[in-house]
């Protein structure tokens, strides 16, 4: 008997220990996975932009406005089990482990290489070697930066406004208005009023526009 969507969600997201090699997943799975593949060979011009935007709203669990990634990106589950908000970039190689849920707040920046994992395995070595796992969902809030080449572990959470630096591995949950990086990661300090009138080091805030 087939598995519906729905009742393969119910298994995936409940937490509990379950057997990843069961037939019935695998086209689901891949019906999912053939529009990232998609996605990946598309052009870099006003067609293939247009036609990004419309298979990242099929393929995500759900997405907002104006998000963009770059390509190539890789998901176990084709991004189904992502939800996005809006105003979202992501650079290239962004691989989300998306057996879990995975929840993605407003105007997040995620830098290259990044990966996001939701799966994990019992430390039992007769359950491993049958290949069982479970999952936990992982969230980052809104406004945060993700810096390059940063993995994010199972059932982290991450704070609105919050920077993990490039290279970190996040094991644990990260507060809000704070900076972040190492591996692990921990907090180096709070996001601060100054930080708004001076970046990079101490130097002040100008911007500068095109002529």
């Amino acid at each position: 008997m087939d598995l519906t969507k729905e009742e393969l969600e119910k298994v995936l997201f409940s937490g509990n220990i379950y057997n990843p090699n069961d037939k019935r997943i695998f086209p689901i799975q891949q019906s999912s996975i053939a529009l990232v593949n998609k996605y990946n060979k598309t052009r870099n011009n006003a067609g293939g932009f247009k036609r990004r935007d419309k298979l990242l709203k099929k393929m995500f669990s759900s997405i907002g406005d104006n998000c963009y990634i770059e390509p190539p990106m890789h998901a176990n589950f084709g991004f189904s089990h992502v939800h996005c908000g809006s105003n979202v970039y992501a650079n290239f190689n962004l691989t989300c482990v998306d057996d879990g849920e995975i929840f993605i707040g407003d105007n997040t920046l995620i830098g290259p290489n990044v990966t996001i994992v939701t799966a994990s395995h019992p430390a039992s070595i007769k359950l491993r070697k049958d290949g069982y796992q479970y999952n936990k969902s992982v969230k980052i809030g809104k406004r945060v930066w993700i810096g390059a080449g940063v993995i994010i572990l199972p059932g982290v959470e991450i704070g609105d406004n919050s920077i993990i630096g490039a290279g970190s591995l996040v094991t644990k949950d990260i507060p809000s208005n704070v900076i972040a990086f190492g591996s692990p990661a921990t907090v180096y300090r709070a996001i601060t009023e100054e930080d708004e009138l001076l970046f990079d080091h101490g130097r002040k805030i100008e911007i500068m526009d095109f002529k």
